[in-house]
């Protein structure tokens, strides 16, 4: 049985589980997300779904009950209470899955998790991501210059967070 962990009108928030990662390892080799996340393999994907410090989860639109997208957080185990966005992906894009899933993840997050502190990283030239993370009350805290290499190419990244008195 696939375990809801949060939803709306919009969306549902589901546990992964195995028969999901082809679905995941597909979305995050498309080529508008391939160019702005890392990508995992399917083992890597595989033995995240058994670790404590990491939620692996399925984005559902909850009227036609289709995957659009995933996310997967990390640091669920930290002293120090700051979780990561470790992946984001929405595949359906335009259509509010995106604010909704942020939305979810901060009141789950804050509240069932304890996190004082969710934080990612975006790549400089994902100016849509910004511009979500940026609605949804992430701050910018900053730049790692040049610290991916794609493509030839070394791009930056922007660290961007917010706290739980934030939201």
């Amino acid at each position: 049985m696939k375990k809801v962990i949060k939803e709306s009108d919009l969306i549902k928030l589901r546990l992964t589980q195995y028969d999901d990662l082809e679905f995941v390892i597909g979305a995050e080799n498309e080529s508008e997300n391939a160019q702005y996340i890392g990508n995992w393999s399917k083992t890597q994907h595989l033995e995240s779904l058994s670790n404590s410090d990491i939620l692996h989860l399925i984005i559902e639109d909850s009227k036609t009950g289709k995957d659009i997208g995933y996310i997967i957080m990390a640091g669920l185990d930290n002293p120090n209470h700051n979780i990561e966005f470790k992946r984001f992906v929405i595949c359906d894009k335009g259509k509010g899955f995106g604010k909704e899933t942020l939305r979810l993840i901060k009141e789950y997050s804050f509240n069932e998790l304890r996190a004082h502190r969710l934080w990612l990283d975006v790549r400089y030239k994902n100016k849509r991501a910004q511009n979500v993370y940026k609605s949804q009350g992430f701050k910018e805290e900053g730049i790692l210059r040049e610290c991916i290499l794609y493509k030839g190419n070394y791009e930056s990244l922007i660290v961007m967070s917010i706290l739980e008195n934030e939201q």
